[in-house]
């Protein structure tokens, strides 16, 4: 799994960061990114800004070759599978889209408050995520479960999000995506 800024790693991006700035709202090129992935990844979990992208990015998704892709916008307005309400997620399985509304409470999960979310500088996001997996229970455990659930089930890795959610869960509890987290670390540093 992978989250790659397209400025840093898409050939062609880095060429419009300063027109896409400059417009300060979103616009293609925060379509473009995904749909252009020079990793030409078969799987995704794909964010939108507007909930009638979501179906129509699926269907590209398809066109582009894609096998399975999840394109999702939260009622809340992010670009996530959200846990502060219903999220419209359009599937892409087996060549057909399929559009449907993923509410947290029907996995347990209850509403979270934006500002149980945010941070404000990269340093907090990292000692967030640093918590996260040391374990600590909460609204930001939750919605990183929830994404991470996701992506093991588009991957393949589990047929259902309630499945993927345990198997999120134990990766935390036991350690396995600390270990993980510190050897993309170590990696990325030797490369």
């Amino acid at each position: 799994m992978c989250f790659a800024y397209a400025r840093k790693h898409h050939p062609a991006m880095k060429y419009v960061a300063s027109a896409r700035t400059s417009l300060a709202i979103p616009s293609i090129f925060n379509l473009l990114g995904p749909l252009t992935n020079p990793a030409r990844a078969k799987h995704q979990l794909l964010g939108v800004f507007a909930p009638e992208l979501t179906d129509r990015l699926a269907t590209v998704l398809r066109e582009l070759g894609s096998a399975r892709a999840w394109v999702v916008h939260a009622e809340d307005g992010l670009d996530e599978i959200s846990t502060l309400g219903p999220t419209r997620i359009s599937e892409l399985r087996d060549g057909h889209v399929k559009t449907s509304q993923l509410d947290p409470r029907t996995l347990g999960l209850p509403y979270a408050r934006l500002s149980d979310l945010q941070v404000e500088t990269a340093d907090q996001g990292a000692e967030a995520l640093r918590l996260i997996l040391a374990g600590e229970k909460g609204p930001r455990r939750d919605i990183a479960l929830l994404n991470a659930a996701a992506a093991l089930v588009i991957a393949g890795f589990s047929a259902d999000l309630p499945h993927a959610m345990n198997i999120a869960a134990d990766a935390v509890d036991d350690g396995l995506a600390q270990k993980t987290l510190e050897k993309l670390v170590r990696y990325s540093n030797e490369s």
